[in-house]
């Protein structure tokens, strides 16, 4: 599945606060959540845009990233 996510994979990236809101969401404790979520998305169950948003679901989980910025904007458990 070649979106433009993936091909621009070298591009994502988030903010302090968008961190933050990731690993409390998510229960993270990954030291590099950038290359986590980099791998998230490489591997995703499907990766859907909507709008102004990328949709990756891998995992029970939703990343929410910028389609045009392509920050990682938050992530949620799906269960």
């Amino acid at each position: 599945m070649e979106t433009d996510l993936i091909k621009n994979l070298d591009k994502i990236h988030t903010t302090e606060l968008g961190a933050l809101r990731i690993r409390k969401n998510l229960c993270l404790d990954t030291p590099d959540l950038i290359s986590w979520c980099k791998n998230k998305v490489q591997n995703a169950e499907s990766i859907d845009r909507k709008g102004k948003n990328w949709y990756v679901v891998i995992d029970g989980c939703i990343l929410t990233i910028n389609a045009y910025s392509f920050t990682i904007i938050t992530a949620h458990k799906t269960m």
